[in-house]
């Protein structure tokens, strides 16, 4: 088997929480990782990847999905709505509508769709309604998923997720290893063979309610409320930041090499700028 995997999507997709000098945005994550799997399989396989932290379902939908089509991929991965459920008067049925629509135009490509429910942590009373948010469109997930016939990866369902340590300090994005245990899910359930080796992970601690408590407080303060302040302020990271890799590449050429050519030609192509301004 070999084609064309292409991703869209937020930072789940694009890698944050895994970070990588030597990778496009400075970061990995679990579709690079699957994609090196596809290449070690077949080395005619080709990848791009189109997904962009912080942005929104809408946003996603009107930049990435049609760039991603046009390369007509065999297999494209589609996660988005996480970012919108963070607002505060989020409307998960029109959310889960839209939502819907795009993944009808991926279904009608002809491309063979995965598409991701997002995990929820178990959390006190300061992030239940968040919590319901986002259970609600799960949910609505797993139904579109079977009515249209796409390959789901249910992370809600893993709870092996509960372990801290396949979690950034951030508590929103996976860390290292809950990126390569993503990779290793995906490529399982695409039947694909895979080398990447999971460690067994300690199971998760299990606090008193009083610490656990100050726990959740520390980071609602420290990350929630910041967020929060971002957000209302409309300062976003995607904003600044490009697709990791808009261009197909054969996964098998090792990917730290193909980064490093894809920032030489960027460097000279910032070069040739600077001068014919100077002119």
């Amino acid at each position: 088997m070999s084609g064309l995997f292409v991703a869209v999507g937020d930072s789940f997709t694009e890698g944050v929480g895994d970070p990588n000098l030597h990778y496009p945005n400075q970061v990995r994550g679990w579709a690079d990782r699957f994609a090196r799997q596809l290449g070690r399989a077949d080395p005619t396989w080709r990848y791009a990847n189109f997904a962009i932290r912080s942005k929104f379902l809408d946003q996603v939908v009107s930049d990435q999905l049609e760039p991603a089509l046009a390369l007509g991929p065999t297999h494209i991965s589609f996660c988005a709505g996480g970012n919108d459920l963070l607002a505060l008067r989020a409307d998960v049925d029109g959310i889960a509508e839209r939502y819907e629509q795009a993944l009808l135009r991926l279904v009608d490509s002809g491309a063979h769709v995965i598409v991701f429910t997002t995990f929820v942590p178990r959390a006190t009373g300061l992030l239940k309604p968040l919590v319901r948010r986002v259970s609600a469109f799960n949910d609505a997930i797993r139904d579109l998923a079977a009515s249209h016939d796409v390959t789901l990866i249910d992370h809600d369902a893993m709870r092996e997720f509960d372990a801290k340590g396949l979690w950034a300090l951030d508590r929103i994005h996976m860390s290292r290893p809950g990126h390569k245990r993503m990779a290793a899910v995906v490529a399982e359930t695409l039947e694909v063979p895979h080398t990447l080796k999971l460690s067994d992970l300690m199971p998760p601690d299990a606090p008193g309610w009083r610490h656990a408590l100050r726990n959740e407080a520390e980071f609602v303060r420290d990350e929630v409320v910041p967020l929060v302040r971002r957000r209302m302020r409309g300062e976003y990271e995607g904003d600044t930041t490009r697709p990791k890799w808009p261009e197909p590449i054969h996964p098998r050429d090792g990917m730290k090499r193909l980064a490093a050519e894809q920032a030489a030609v960027e460097r000279r192509l910032r070069a040739w700028g600077e001068v014919l301004e100077r002119v």
